[in-house]
């Protein structure tokens, strides 16, 4: 019934060559993707994890690294990269570049991995020491990859990240943003991570970054990823209030069933590598609203299909969101 009212479910390969096929076994429905859900990345991911730089770079031949935020993400969040790929950006003058980006990616994730997602209030000494020397030495790498390849945008979406977490102020960080939006003005990641910045617990006031949010969304065409903007801008607000209904309302649910069928439900959006990512954001938003129509649309597409993002905001992730899908 479900797959006549609103098409093939997420585990379906239908068509796509490079699909990872879902496991067979999962827990209440529910597996964790990998490798955003395609063969190619995998490869990517596994050559990685054998620190074999010939093969990262053959597996990168498929994606634009400058643009690409999500197979950059795979590669910053392997444990085990920032003990080899110091060597390649030494050693390899032509792939420079490159390597300077996923070194320096690697040492954003690594640096918070140090820091955790506590409170400031709860981090150690030792932690803030070893978050500030990992980003000090991702800031310097980006620069760099910036300089070297200045059409990429994947740099400055990491700086935004580093210096957000470095308190390195509104005009540093404005800079950076604006540098990230020449290259891309409708990058979604930038947007995500400025609204992360907006927020009170880092230096925004409440509501400026859903007013960011919304103003971005109106400038994106139809089918663009961009309107996970307005879920995303939900979701903060809802870690920012600390209760657990403050998303329950007619006019939330409006707006975000208006935005998913403006983007990731429109005809013209593109399923690329880690679709599944855009598709959690308002799985995870609309569940909060209560919204039982279109998120139960998203849930079916999704088919089980977890995404560590942005569900981490929640305790026991996996278990929540297995049973906010159970709920709709």
């Amino acid at each position: 019934m479900f797959g006549k009212l609103f098409g093939r479910g997420g585990d379906e390969a239908a068509g796509d060559p490079y699909a990872l096929a879902a496991p067979r076994k999962r827990s209440h429905g529910v597996y964790r993707l990998r490798a955003l859900g395609d063969t190619r990345v995998l490869a990517l991911v596994e050559a990685a994890d054998a620190g074999d730089w010939s093969a990262v770079k053959e597996a990168l031949a498929p994606f634009d690294l400058g643009r690409d935020h999500l197979v950059l993400d795979e590669l910053a969040d392997l444990d085990g990269v920032q003990d080899w790929i110091g060597r390649a950006v030494e050693e390899d003058k032509e792939h420079r570049a490159t390597a300077l980006l996923i070194s320096g990616a690697r040492h954003v994730s690594w640096g918070w991995e140090a820091r955790t997602s506590a409170r400031a209030k709860e981090v150690s000494q030792e932690q803030w020491r070893t978050f500030h020397e990992r980003l000090h030495i991702a800031e310097e790498q980006l620069f760099e990859a910036a300089e070297l390849r200045p059409d990429w945008v994947t740099p400055w979406r990491r700086l935004l990240t580093s210096g957000r977490g470095m308190s390195l102020g509104p005009a540093v960080n404005e800079t950076r943003l604006d540098a990230a939006l020449r290259r891309d003005p409708l990058d979604l990641e930038t947007h995500i991570d400025w609204i992360s910045y907006l927020q009170p617990r880092w230096s925004g006031e409440p509501g400026e970054a859903l007013a960011f949010a919304r103003q971005a969304f109106a400038r994106a065409p139809e089918g663009h990823r961009l309107g996970c903007v307005i879920p995303m801008a939900h979701i903060e607000d809802w870690v920012e209030s600390n209760r657990h209904d403050c998303l329950d309302s007619t006019r939330i649910q409006t707006e975000l069933r208006e935005a998913a069928q403006r983007s990731i439900l429109h005809a013209d959006y593109e399923r690329r590598p880690g679709w599944q990512h855009d598709f959690s954001i308002f799985a995870m938003a609309l569940a909060l609203s209560g919204e039982g129509v279109v998120g139960t649309r998203v849930f079916h597409e999704l088919g089980g299909a977890y995404t560590s993002w942005p569900w981490t905001y929640m305790s026991d992730p996996e278990k929540a969101y297995a049973r906010f899908r159970r709920h709709v």
